[in-house]
């Protein structure tokens, strides 16, 4: 069975930094897609970043230029690095994994990343 499991959530001030990562564990991903979603209060989730085998990368606008994604596919992980930590990035941030043609697609549990002034 498949789980991914985050880490690196917390409190943070404004303009601060935190790195966030995802291990997959029960499958590989190598090949798959992998993902960042975020829900903050009151708003609808929106996709932060992702990035594809070949290590194409896509972003979110409201993060361009604060926000990389990586992967290290010996460990089964990605990375969300966050810079210039901004209140509006306050978000239960959820790492997705999935696998080409949509043949699989697994979510972790969440993790809060608050940020204060």
């Amino acid at each position: 069975q498949v789980q991914l499991v985050e880490s690196g959530g917390g409190l943070v001030q404004a303009g601060g930094s935190l790195t966030l990562s995802c291990v997959a564990s029960g499958r590989t991903f190598s090949r798959s897609i992998m993902k960042w979603f975020r829900q903050g209060p009151g708003k609808q989730r929106e996709l932060v970043a992702d990035i594809t085998s070949g290590g194409n990368t896509n972003y979110a606008d409201s993060v361009k230029g604060r926000f990389t994604i990586s992967r290290d596919n010996a460990k089964n992980t990605v990375y969300l690095q966050m810079n210039s930590l901004k209140s509006e990035d306050t978000a239960v941030y959820y790492c997705c994994v999935r696998g080409t043609l949509g043949s699989y697609e697994y979510w972790g549990q969440g993790t809060q990343v608050t940020v204060s002034s």
